[in-house]
């Protein structure tokens, strides 16, 4: 096996973990996404800091969710 060839095995290896790692974190962080709006909606509005709290904790999920939608774009658009 040449070089090249063996840098190209490695860049697969090294695109599928990294395929796979944001994968799981995207599902991850669609449950953190579907719990933080259970919770939002569950919230009593006159309790206004537990309202605050949902919300922010739902807007920094929303936030994570799409930094890791952005990566597999990247990770799309620069496959082998």
């Amino acid at each position: 096996m040449n070089a090249s060839h063996e840098r190209a095995d490695q860049l697969d290896t090294h695109f599928w973990d990294r395929l796979d790692r944001l994968e799981s974190e995207h599902r991850r962080l669609q449950c953190e996404h579907e719990s933080a709006r259970r919770k939002l909606d569950r919230a009593d509005p006159r309790e206004t800091q537990e309202v605050r709290d949902a919300w922010r904790h739902y807007c920094e999920v929303i936030a994570e969710l799409d930094r890791t939608t952005e990566e597999f774009d990247l990770l799309r658009r620069s496959a082998p």
